[in-house]
C-alpha cells in the first residue's frame, strides 16, 4: 500500500484556515470600526442638532423676556397715564367750584366785615379780617354754616381794638362739595340780602 504524506496539504489548509480566519477578523474589525464611526457621527449630529435648538430656544426666551420687560413698562406706563388722566379730571371737576367757593364767600359776608386774607389747604379754609363787632363774625360764621360750600366754622382768635374797627379775628371752615339745591341756598340768600 502506498504511503501518502498529508502534512503539506494539512499545513497548506491550516494557513489557508489562518488566512480566512484574519480576514474575517479584519473585516469585523473595519465594520466594528465603521458602525462605530456611524453611531458616533448620528450622536454628534443628534447633539449638534440639539445644541441648535437649544440655542434658538435660548434666543426665543432673550426675545420674550425683553417683550416681557417691554409689557411691564407699558403697563406701568399705562398706570402713570391713568394716574395722570384721574388727576386731570379731577382738576376738571373742581374748575367751577372755586368760582362757586368764592361767589359763596361774597355772599355770606356780612356788612361791616372785611377779609384781609383767605388760604386754602386741601378742603381746610382759613378766614382772616376784621369786623365792626364779634356780632357780625358770628354772623358771618352761621352764614358759613348754612352755606353749600362751606361748613364747620370754628373761630380761632378775636382781638378788640379801639381803631375804626372793632375786632379783627381768624376762623376755619372747611369745603364741601356743594348742593346748590334745597333749602339751604335759599337760607344763604336771604341772609345776604338775595331774592
Amino acid at each position: 500500500m502506498p504511503r501518502i504524506n498529508l502534512l503539506p496539504w494539512r499545513e497548506a489548509q491550516r494557513k489557508e484556515r489562518k488566512l480566512h480566519f484574519m480576514v474575517a477578523l479584519g473585516g469585523a474589525a473595519v465594520g466594528a470600526c465603521v458602525v462605530t464611526a456611524g453611531v458616533y457621527l448620528l450622536y454628534t449630529g443628534l447633539i449638534d442638532a440639539q445644541d441648535q435648538r437649544n440655542g434658538l430656544l435660548k434666543a426665543q426666551i432673550q426675545i420674550l423676556d425683553r417683550q416681557i420687560e417691554e409689557i411691564n413698562s407699558l403697563e406701568k406706563t399705562k398706570q402713570q397715564f391713568i394716574a395722570r388722566m384721574q388727576i386731570i379730571e379731577k382738576l376738571q371737576r373742581s374748575r367751577p367750584k372755586i368760582v362757586h367757593l368764592f361767589d359763596q364767600i361774597v355772599k355770606t359776608l356780612p356788612d361791616g366785615v372785611y377779609l384781609t386774607s383767605i388760604t386754602q389747604t386741601g378742603e381746610h379754609l382759613k378766614f382772616t379780617g376784621v369786623a365792626q363787632s364779634s356780632t357780625r363774625v358770628s354772623t358771618f360764621m352761621r352764614n358759613i354754616d348754612s352755606s353749600p360750600w362751606m361748613t364747620n366754622p370754628s373761630l380761632e382768635v378775636i382781638h378788640s381794638s379801639s381803631g375804626a374797627f372793632g375786632s379783627s379775628f381768624t376762623l376755619d371752615a372747611q369745603e364741601t362739595s356743594g348742593n346748590s339745591d334745597g333749602p339751604q341756598q335759599a337760607r344763604v340768600m336771604a341772609s345776604a340780602g338775595g331774592p
